[in-house]
């Protein structure tokens, strides 16, 4: 089993992780001054499996904990804390995913600039391979060419496309 620290660390892909965890840190010590300060390693660990799109009974199995113990968990602490963050109604959560839309209209998703957006798309490496060339009479020049291009994928390792005329 991976640590708690190691659990749905894919979070910090898509979100300001060290930015929220500061701002919910503050509103955990004006909620409830007497607590610890910060946020402890199991309100991290559930608000990453929440920001990844996990509900409380999946992030409660992954920590082999029951449903009802992580619904209760959450209750007490990292719903009020994202709502004071998020400035949300002072009601209840309602849904689980309710939290990742108020961090996200807080601003703690950073959006992808189109210029990442764009250049993640282009094609690492193209070739392009003069296979044949020749005359069939004076007048027609036929020429059989390969393309191959590499596109970036979302692995480490780039993805190749052969197009060949003659498959």
């Amino acid at each position: 089993m991976a640590s708690k620290e190691e659990m749905f660390a894919e979070a910090a892909k898509n979100w300001d992780l060290e930015r929220l965890y500061k701002a919910l840190a503050e509103a955990k010590r004006q909620i409830a001054p007497g607590s610890r300060s910060g946020l402890t390693s199991t309100e991290k660990l559930y608000l990453r499996g929440l920001l990844c799109g996990h509900s409380p009974a999946e992030i409660a199995q992954k920590m082999l904990q029951t449903p009802k113990s992580a619904e209760v968990y959450l209750c007490k602490t990292l719903y009020q804390y994202v709502m004071k963050v998020a400035g949300a109604p002072n009601e209840s959560v309602g849904n689980w995913r309710n939290i990742c839309n108020w961090l996200e209209e807080a601003g703690y998703k950073p959006q992808p600039s189109i210029e990442s957006k764009f250049s993640s798309s282009l094609p690492i490496d193209a070739l392009v391979k003069i296979v044949d060339m020749g005359f069939e009479n004076q007048n027609t020049l036929t020429i059989d060419i390969n393309i191959r291009l590499e596109f970036p994928s979302s692995s480490e390792t780039p993805k190749t496309e052969d197009l060949n005329q003659n498959n």
